[in-house]
């Protein structure tokens, strides 16, 4: 299966998830690219839509290892078993949170500009994404759409590979993939069109849902 770009994965994955229209789904997209496909979702489902801004907590030394994650709004998940198993102190976690949550902050802020974000407590909330590969993002994402008080997580992707897929299910209550290879390369494989998404557009789709950005 291939896309012609993120819009059309959206369309269609906006097909896959017209069952879950009502008035408590909110629409989140992983910028970049989750939020022209979150775009189209939000505006078939006549939803509200928002980005979800997550940075991992790599471990002092060892970035590329996560201990965590944090969102906006103080929001964090952490692996205790990562941090134990790295001896990682409370002054060093302290550290890289404090640096990481800055940088969550700055990320929304170029996003979202002055919007205020999208309540998600108590509501079904869809987590977007372009594609998944490893899954470590958008697994984040969903433990820290959980933490916001979340009623209900669907994690709604065009495509990956098979077991991570699976492996998504441990964090949201259902998962919507259009695609799900066998042999599954780089999620840029499956699209005629991966251009790198700009900011501006990650602003752009926001600016066209409009009043939806209150849920109203």
């Amino acid at each position: 299966m291939m896309f012609a770009d993120r819009l059309a994965a959206g369309r269609r994955l906006a097909d896959a998830a017209a069952s879950l229209a009502g008035p408590d789904v909110v629409v989140v997209g992983l910028p970049r690219g989750g939020v022209p496909v979150a775009g189209e979702i939000a505006r078939a489902l006549r939803a509200p839509i928002d980005v979800i801004v997550v940075c991992k907590l790599g471990v002092p030394g060892r970035p590329e290892l996560a201990m965590g994650a944090v969102g906006e709004g103080g929001v964090q998940v952490v692996n205790a078993d990562v941090v134990r198993a790295a001896g990682v102190s409370p002054e060093q976690f302290a550290q890289v949170e404090g640096l990481t949550r800055a940088e969550v902050e700055r990320r929304a802020g170029r996003f979202r500009g002055d919007r205020a974000p999208v309540v998600l407590a108590g509501r079904s909330v869809l987590v977007v994404d372009d594609g998944i590969a490893t899954g470590a993002t958008a697994r984040a994402a969903c433990q820290i759409v959980r933490e916001h008080g979340a009623a209900r997580v669907v994690l709604a992707v065009p495509v990956g590979p098979p077991a991570v897929i699976r492996d998504m299910r441990d964090v949201a209550d259902e998962v919507l993939c259009l695609h799900a290879p066998a042999r599954f390369g780089a999620v840029g494989q499956f699209y005629a069109d991966f251009a790198q998404t700009t900011d501006e557009e990650v602003r752009a789709a926001l600016r066209r849902a409009g009043g939806r950005q209150n849920g109203t």
